[in-house]
């Protein structure tokens, strides 16, 4: 099969969809890789490193996507790439569909075979190539957070972990999923009070047990989630419901609850965000005010830290990209439950209900248009 890498043009998008290792592997098993040039020095990859490892440089993206079977990205195709998608190529990379429509049509139009990383999902439930990212992106919650707290960032002025004498921050998060669990952890760390809301009694129990009676944990309602909107500097919204649209637990009339100069970071945001005024931003303009509150929704978070992040990512991807090189899509995902789960289009239909559900489109099962196919 003929991979390939391009460079990311989401805005601040450091990341690189392959490694050198990566291509060392797919070459390995027969396998030709193109990538272009400079995609992964922002990451920490030279051109001469890929090149090492069996990979042809290509100077555009066009080139790539014309000559590829698969390409391997990290973040959705932007506006600009979609002429690109060539006619039943393979689009294996992070799509979050449910939060963009425009995507989604162009992907059906060009019948292109949508493989989303947040979907890979095998029978235990887990989300293999997302939790990476989300353990990172709740880490970084609070890292951010605890820097827009700051007065001259238009904060409160609160530091989290206080001091001896003076009250500590109130952190809330909203979810005790991967992420709401690692921004538990830094916020723990960072000496902060915490209060941890989910509707999954297994899960607090769960937190409980892991955090040993550290944090707060509360069953999420209107009266709880009320209650720190009025307490909380810091709000983290790390709600997900997989391959959905996040519901909106924090509206626009709550945020006069909240104490002016606090900060909401919405992580939700690749999935339309879990509070009303959520908005995507960017790294280099990552906030903004609404009612005295400040939202940080940076939609990439983990490009921050390009070099972890794309270590973290391919390391949980190539496994599955692999399959589905080796064996073709169709055959990978007879035999691969977690990756006929992943495809979201294929055949200019539409195969993951959630993304179907968000915008009214019929939804077709892959088990109709692959035989096999039995999830």
């Amino acid at each position: 099969m003929h991979i390939g890498s391009v460079k990311e043009i989401k805005r601040h998008e450091y990341r690189v969809g392959l490694t050198p290792s990566c291509v060392r592997a797919y070459v390995a098993a027969g396998h030709t890789v193109r990538v272009q040039k400079a995609s992964g020095v922002d990451a920490g990859y030279e051109d001469e490193e890929y090149i090492a490892a069996g990979a042809t440089l290509c100077d555009t993206a066009e080139e790539i996507w014309q000559a590829s079977d698969m390409v391997v990205k990290v973040k959705e195709p932007q506006p600009q790439e979609y002429p690109l998608m060539k006619e039943g190529q393979i689009l294996y990379t992070y799509l979050h569909l449910a939060a963009e429509e425009g995507l989604t049509k162009a992907m059906l139009e060009r019948n292109i075979k949508g493989v989303a990383y947040e979907t890979v999902e095998p029978d235990d439930h887990s989300l293999p190539l997302l939790r990476p990212m989300s353990e990172i992106a709740g880490r970084m919650s609070i890292q951010e957070g605890a820097r827009f707290l700051e007065r001259p960032q238009g904060g409160r002025g609160v530091l989290l972990g206080g001091i001896p004498s003076v009250e500590k921050g109130k952190v809330a998060i909203l979810g005790g999923g991967v992420v709401g669990t690692h921004a538990a952890k830094m916020a723990v760390g960072l000496g902060a009070e915490v209060t941890v809301l989910d509707v999954n009694i297994d899960r607090l129990n769960y937190l409980d047990d892991v955090f040993a009676g550290r944090i707060q944990l509360l069953y999420s309602n209107s009266a709880h989630l009320e209650r720190v909107l009025k307490e909380s500097d810091l709000i983290v919204g790390a709600v997900l419901i997989h391959g959905a649209k996040a519901p909106h637990l924090i509206r626009r009339s709550d945020l006069s609850r909240m104490k002016k100069g606090s900060v909401i970071v919405d992580v939700a945001v690749d999935q339309g965000g879990c509070i009303e005024t959520t908005h995507p931003t960017t790294h280099d303009d990552p906030v903004f005010t609404v009612e005295g509150v400040v939202h940080y929704c940076v939609a990439n978070m983990p490009g921050g830290v390009s070099r972890t992040s794309t270590q973290a990512l391919t390391t949980a991807t190539l496994p599955y990209g692999l399959q589905i090189a080796n064996r073709g899509l169709e055959e990978a995902a007879r035999g691969n439950n977690a990756i006929a789960r992943g495809i979201n289009t294929y055949d200019g239909k539409l195969t993951y209900k959630g993304v179907a559900d968000a915008f009214g489109m019929t939804y077709t099962h892959a088990g109709d248009l692959i035989d096999g196919v039995t999830i």
